[in-house]
């Protein structure tokens, strides 16, 4: 029996709000449309009313009431959850084992706003945290994966953006605290903006090996803000749906990178939907080469179920022409390894020692996915700082020391290391320096 993986990715970020005067703002500047700023005037433009030279269908897409129907709390988002995440509504339609609906939270943080004018949960972990004691609670039987939306050249936090090196915060801020603060390391990556560019290609093929970011669509959406490829350009990337790993100078072209990258349409928003023809692909894929993953992204700061609700639908739609292919509700990296053929690989363990003022890393079991574990200090007045390790035995040691040149032992109060798997799964190990 061939599977179908169906994976639906969240971006997952938390409540967000925005004013009236905010939203007639995102049209001034996506299409450079200045009306004065009124419910009557938006409820026009929503009924397509205003004559917009051909671009009315777009505005309205745009402005559509569901996608302005924001989740501004914690509470409007526990409220969401309360039925989402319950059996009943998981259970309203199930795959062939008989197992309900599965989400994929990839996290983000919120990191050194100068400003705040979306009234987002500024600070390390609180949307992590928020859906880890959640899933916990709730026994759901979801993943926590990885999200990260780079900063802005103008530091403005609703500016969208695609550099990582622009980006620190990213390492020290997040990547180090998840280690040490949460012994977690991500293991799949949703990109921001879902856009990728060489030096986050680049950092991507050292840390994370399922990425579920390729947006190839057959049709290129009229939004003038993100038209021309700007932000997530996917235009030259494979359709399939079975994943592909990337070239070393084009991650849009097929190579021979570590990592595999899924193809992962949109719901519930404005650009490069998931429509039943990509459905149909996905049965057809499936059925022809045993297996494949259909996969799509929306937010948790809209409701998710209308989402899910249509999905639903269109693979109704499509199952019956298919009797050969099973439907299976999955996790993201689950689906990954499935799909690859690495469901019954190992996890890897990483040990973590010292010798007095070197810190020893070994391997100890399975594959780590790059070259190195990734190092996370915290020092002893609070900051947070990552660095390379020497590498010993490629694949299976490291060491790194702690001196006037890096920080000495008694300015250190724990070291850390975390690393995905080669084929998924992840390992991270601490060490407490007591002196």
């Amino acid at each position: 029996m061939a599977i179908l993986h169906v994976v639906h990715c969240i971006d997952t970020e938390g409540p967000l709000t925005e004013t009236l005067a905010a939203t007639f703002g995102r049209l001034k500047s996506a299409f450079g449309i200045d009306l004065p700023t009124s419910q009557d005037t938006l409820g026009r433009l929503q009924r397509r009313e205003i004559d917009l030279q051909g671009r009315e269908d777009a505005v309205a897409r745009m402005l559509a009431p569901e996608l302005l129907a924001y989740n501004s709390s914690w509470s409007d988002i526990r409220a969401m959850l309360d039925d989402a995440l319950s059996p009943r509504f998981r259970n309203r339609m199930v795959d062939g084992a008989g197992n309900g609906w599965v989400y994929s939270w990839h996290c983000m943080d919120h990191m050194n706003y100068a400003e705040n004018p979306r009234f987002k949960d500024v600070g390390y972990g609180h949307v992590f945290h928020f859906y880890r004691d959640i899933l916990a609670e709730t026994k759901s039987p979801d993943e926590i994966n990885w999200h990260f939306h780079p900063r802005s050249i103008t530091g403005h936090p609703l500016h969208a953006a695609t550099s990582f090196v622009n980006s620190y915060e990213l390492l020290t801020g997040i990547l180090c605290r998840r280690i040490l603060d949460d012994g977690w390391f991500p293991v799949v990556n949703r990109p921001g903006f879902h856009a990728e560019r060489p030096d986050s290609h680049s950092f991507l093929e050292q840390w994370i090996p399922f990425d579920y970011a390729n947006q190839s669509h057959e049709d290129e959406d009229d939004q003038p803000d993100l038209a021309g490829g700007r932000f997530g350009d996917w235009r030259r990337a494979p359709r399939s749906w079975r994943g592909y790993h990337p070239h070393h100078d084009e991650h849009q072209r097929e190579g021979n990178c570590r990592r595999v990258i899924f193809r992962c349409l949109n719901v519930g928003t404005r650009l490069r939907p998931l429509l039943p023809r990509h459905v149909r692909e996905a049965f057809t894929e499936a059925r022809d080469k045993g297996a494949a993953v259909l996969a799509f992204a929306d937010h948790d700061y809209r409701d998710i179920r209308p989402d899910v609700e249509a999905v639903r639908a269109m693979l109704q739609q499509e199952e019956p022409e298919f009797p050969g292919v099973e439907l299976s509700f999955s996790g993201a990296e689950a689906a990954a390894r499935d799909v690859l053929g690495v469901a019954s690989e190992p996890k890897p363990a990483l040990s973590i020692r010292r010798e007095g003022n070197r810190v020893l890393v070994d391997l100890t079991r399975g594959q780590i996915f790059g070259p190195q574990p990734f190092l996370a200090l915290k020092l002893r007045d609070g900051r947070y700082r990552h660095d390379n390790l020497d590498v010993q035995r490629p694949g299976e040691s490291w060491t790194y020391v702690l001196d006037d040149q890096t920080v000495p032992v008694a300015g250190v109060l724990e070291v850390g290391v975390g690393s995905a798997g080669r084929h998924g799964g992840f390992s991270v190990a601490k060490l407490s320096i007591t002196e």
